[in-house]
């Protein structure tokens, strides 16, 4: 695997986490699984492998280059920039002059990427911003992150990202134990280390250790387990009762992450698979591409608990719920009409703004 190659099925799979999360979501989070948790925990164990991978790259491209590394830190703040900043503050700024709820007296904390830590301390959402939380909890990540990866010395790393996983399961025990909610210890930064310290690991030994990392990931060992202890999770969750308790709330995130580390373990170190084949399908890809998009758009076109009265998706969709056709009042139809919205959205979204800004990238390389 080239460090620095692009893995087609790790943008389908990201089709699979904001596909986990709208679902989850449109149904009132009543798919039997907590589905758009995995979702997003999906993602932020993507995000650690992919930024890790990079800045290892970058890392020893300036070594080589006999140079220091704020070259690299500059161009990844710069093209993390171009990717994440203008849609976020493009959304914000139309919510702001619409007057909708809750953007103009929160503001202060959506523009500073600060919403999780509002979340957590008031103990309380953000309606139909809720969802901005997880992208608040990346950029608090990136601030820091890269001068971990460029200036630590290589052979520490490892014992870093442990550390980043130990430190987040004591803290989500800490918080839940403190503050008897779930809510703190789901949205703080600091409580989402494993996932992007997994993410992290699996990158560096697949730079590093790579026969290692073949060996316990591409016949699908690394999968199989987090598939087990997932399940096992969930089926302690229900167990101990229905709702938010200390398993969800401490452990169920770290079977997560272990299990993302597995599926993305497998994909980068196997090519040809079922799963292979399905998650590099065009479409799924295109999908994956676009799921920025589609996550900060999905609260938007519908919100199962936070409902515009004049929108006119809320109205379809009331319409399709009274529908005495069992099809067309099902939630699954729903949740295909509003996906197929959102997607279009995105679409035009990618095309007529994303795309055109994001190639601005092609100038910041590393």
């Amino acid at each position: 695997m080239k460090s620095n190659s692009y893995i087609k099925s790790l943008d389908g799979l990201r089709f699979l986490a904001v596909t986990l999360v709208l679902a989850d979501h449109w149904s009132g989070d009543r798919l039997g699984f907590p589905a758009s948790y995995f979702g997003v925990c999906l993602f932020f164990v993507l995000s650690g492998f992919l930024i890790t991978r990079i800045l290892l790259k970058a890392k020893t491209n300036d070594q080589e280059a006999n140079r220091g590394h704020g070259f690299s830190l500059r161009q990844f703040y710069i093209r993390r920039t171009i990717r994440i900043f203008p849609l976020y503050y493009l959304v914000l700024a139309v919510l702001f002059l619409l007057n909708t709820p809750p953007v103009r007296e929160k503001i202060f904390w959506l523009a500073t990427y600060m919403s999780n830590n509002y979340i957590a301390y008031n103990n309380s959402w953000l309606g139909i911003v809720d969802h901005l939380w997880s992208l608040a909890v990346e950029e608090q990540f990136y601030i820091f992150f890269p001068f971990i990866i460029l200036f630590v010395p290589f052979k520490h790393i490892p014992k870093l990202l442990l550390g980043f996983v130990g430190i987040a399961v004591l803290l989500r025990a800490i918080l839940f134990v403190q503050s008897g909610s779930w809510i703190p210890s789901y949205v703080l930064m600091p409580a989402c280390l494993d996932a992007f310290g997994l993410g992290g690991l699996l990158a560096y030994f697949l730079f590093f250790e790579k026969e290692k990392a073949l060996r316990v990931f591409r016949k699908g060992t690394g999968l199989y387990i987090g598939l087990l202890l997932y399940i096992l999770c969930v089926v302690w969750i229900n167990h101990v009762g229905e709702g938010h308790n200390y398993v969800s709330s401490i452990y169920l995130r770290l079977a997560e992450s272990i299990l993302s580390m597995g599926i993305i373990g497998f994909l980068v170190t196997q090519n040809k698979s079922t799963l292979h084949t399905l998650f590099e399908w065009n479409p799924l890809v295109y999908i994956g591409k676009i799921s920025y998009g589609i996550y900060i758009y999905h609260n938007f076109v519908y919100n199962a608990y936070h409902q515009i009265s004049w929108s006119p998706v809320v109205k379809l969709v009331h319409k399709l719920e009274q529908s005495s056709s069992l099809i067309l009042s099902s939630t699954v139809f729903k949740i295909v009409v509003l996906y197929t919205l959102t997607v279009a959205l995105s679409s035009l979204s990618w095309f007529l703004f994303e795309k055109p800004i994001n190639q601005l990238k092609n100038k910041f390389g590393y």
